[in-house]
């Protein structure tokens, strides 16, 4: 019992200790709930006092940022100023002496500098980008005279002739100065941007010096070409190959195309053609001129020089053709300059046609002994001429069309440029020059024909004229270039002009015929067959009358007089060798057999006293057989 008291009691003392300390947690929490309400108080009025300063301090780190920025943006653009004396000492200098390097890079941080300014787009800076850009404009005029230099150094005349003499490459500017130049264009290049369509102040230097260089290197060709035009005779023909004009084009030639290389390792791409153009246009303005010159000698001398105008289309042509495979340039400067002489080769064709006829109907006399006129040949060696000249001829005739040459208006022919198939002598180019020939040819013959009928007198001597004319022809034909050429269309003409001729000559034997004609009858018997069995001309004759005698005797006696009239005009007519012997045999087919016909029957007529038969079969045979 007292125990469980005492437990009882200890157990109240406990509980009253909890309670003690509930108390006091509950007066410790009243106190913190008012600590933390002033807290709170206090807290609502610190943030209320910082929030302006807080702002303040967010627009001053802003302000200091854009401050720091304008500072920045200041410096970049005092910079350009301040290095403008720096740069200025170097860049009024000579390169050579500063050293290339250094120069071109202060050329640079010029460059780079004035760039900056611009964009910046400041007024204030406008002053200062005027003496930048001045600066650069001296170092810029001071790297042309030092491009100047380099370029000169290796832009001394040559003579051309050497290089072609000895098959050797032309001359170009070497490698390390090539690229010493390309560094120093590119420089130039980006401080001085080109005009549309215009060149850079390196590429003008470039095309200046070496334009000066090519042309005074080309000088002498082009005189050549003129002296060797010149005539000692003033009738001689033009040689081949006799005139300067192919060394010159072989000259021009190869320096344009090691010009084309050169230029290729200085400048960019895009600026090839036109550097290339500038450099050689003086030198091809002297061609030009060259060319008008030759032009005025070919017309002045037309029908023996116009050879000469025909090897200079060629010649130019294909220095042209070559030029634009390996450039790509300079067809159309080339073509202008070549017009005028492919333009008067043109005329020349009908020229030459118009002075065959012109000759021929002006010719006052003919020879009297039926030989063939100097103008025959001399049209045959034309036209075997032309036969060294038919690329260039074949492109002539094109543009012309065929039958072309006969028009008088071929001179203003307007016709596009020439190609490199147009000088493709194909099967069609040898036709229009067989067509020419043929033209060429008949010209001379009909005209001639017309005037041996109005000058001669006899168809003998027309016939003989006419002949011996046309045997000329077939033999130049025959003994040249002309032979396959002309071949077919040539042979039938000839042929039939080779008839003509034969019919004329021939006509005069025509009393031989009437004079051999048997027309007598007989008496008492009946005319004897013309052929089979012998004739008895003893039996013939005692058939005869008297009167019918008589006229058998004229006969003999105007056939020996007619016989040897033709015979000895024939001997003395001048034939060619084939036509005297085709007239020989014409001859003897004609007169033997009606001769021996006749003889046959009448030869008893004096009995072989020689009176009346003059001559025997066997003795006129002989005769006619050496005709």
């Amino acid at each position: 019992m007292v125990a469980r008291q005492a437990a009882f009691a200890e157990e109240s003392a406990e509980v009253e200790v909890l309670y003690a300390n509930l108390e006091k947690m509950k007066s410790l929490t009243k106190k913190i709930q008012t600590s933390m309400s002033r807290l709170d108080v206090s807290g609502r009025t610190v943030q209320e006092a910082i929030r302006p300063i807080y702002g303040n301090t967010q627009r001053l780190q802003t302000t200091n940022t854009n401050v720091d920025r304008i500072m920045e943006a200041i410096e970049k653009v005092r910079q350009p100023l301040d290095m403008r004396n720096k740069e200025e000492q170097i860049l009024r200098e000579r390169p050579d002496r500063v050293g290339l390097g250094q120069y071109i890079a202060s050329i640079d941080r010029t460059n780079r500098a004035l760039k900056a300014m611009k964009s910046s787009g400041m007024r204030s800076n406008q002053k200062a980008v005027n003496e930048l850009g001045g600066l650069l404009q001296v170092g810029s005029q001071n790297l042309q005279e030092v491009f100047r230099d380099i370029v000169r150094q290796d832009s001394q005349p040559i003579e051309p002739l050497q290089q072609i003499m000895r098959g050797a490459e032309f001359p170009m500017i070497s490698t390390n100065k090539s690229a010493e130049l390309r560094t120093i264009n590119t420089h130039i290049s980006n401080a001085h941007a080109a005009p549309n369509g215009g060149l850079s102040p390196s590429a003008k230097v470039y095309a200046q010096e070496r334009g000066q260089y090519i042309q005074l290197s080309l000088q002498n060709l082009s005189a050549a070409s003129l002296s060797t035009a010149r005539k000692v005779n003033a009738d001689a023909i033009y040689k081949p190959g006799s005139n300067g004009i192919g060394t010159y084009c072989a000259g021009i030639q190869g320096m344009f195309t090691a010009e084309y290389a050169c230029i290729c390792e200085i400048f960019s791409r895009d600026e090839w053609g036109a550097i290339l153009a500038a450099t050689c246009s003086a030198a091809l303005q002297t061609f030009a001129g060259t060319l008008r010159d030759l032009d005025n000698h070919i017309k002045a001398n037309m029908l023996t020089d116009c050879y000469l105008a025909y090897e200079i289309v060629e010649l130019v042509s294909t220095t042209s053709f070559h030029l634009e495979d390996k450039t790509g340039e300079l067809k159309h400067e080339i073509s202008d300059a070549i017009k005028p002489i492919r333009e008067t080769a043109k005329s020349s064709l009908t020229s030459l046609l118009n002075d065959t006829r012109t000759k021929i109907q002006q010719t006052m006399a003919l020879p009297v002994d039926g030989s063939a006129i100097p103008l025959t040949s001399e049209v045959m060696q034309r036209l075997q001429l032309m036969t060294s000249y038919l690329p260039p001829l074949t492109s002539i005739m094109r543009s012309l069309g065929d039958g072309g040459w006969k028009n008088t208006n071929t001179a203003i022919s307007t016709s596009s440029l020439p190609t490199l198939k147009s000088f493709d002598v194909g099967a069609d180019g040898q036709q229009l020059f067989a067509h020419y020939s043929m033209d060429a040819i008949d010209t001379l013959l009909s005209n001639l024909e017309n005037r041996t009928r109005s000058l001669l007198k006899g168809k003998s001597l027309q016939g003989v004229s006419m002949a011996n004319n046309v045997a000329i022809v077939e033999r130049m034909i025959r003994s040249s270039e002309l032979a396959p050429l002309l071949a077919n269309a040539a042979q039938p003409k000839l042929d039939a002009a080779k008839k003509n001729a034969k019919n004329s000559y021939m006509d005069g034997w025509n009393e031989v015929f009437k004079l051999m004609q048997d027309v007598t009858n007989t008496a008492k018997a009946p005319r004897p067959p013309s052929t089979g069995a012998a004739i008895d001309s003893a039996a013939l004759l005692k058939s005869m009358s008297n009167k019918d005698k008589d006229v058998i005797k004229e006969k003999f006696k105007g056939f020996n007089l007619i016989f040897d009239e033709l015979i000895a005009k024939h001997k003395a007519f001048k034939m060619e060798g084939e036509v005297r012997k085709q007239l020989g045999i014409e001859v003897q087919k004609f007169v033997e057999p009606l001769y021996a016909r006749f003889w046959e029957r009448y030869h008893e007529i004096d009995k072989g006293k020689g009176k009346y038969v003059k001559y025997d079969k066997a003795q006129l045979g002989a005769i006619v057989n050496a005709l």
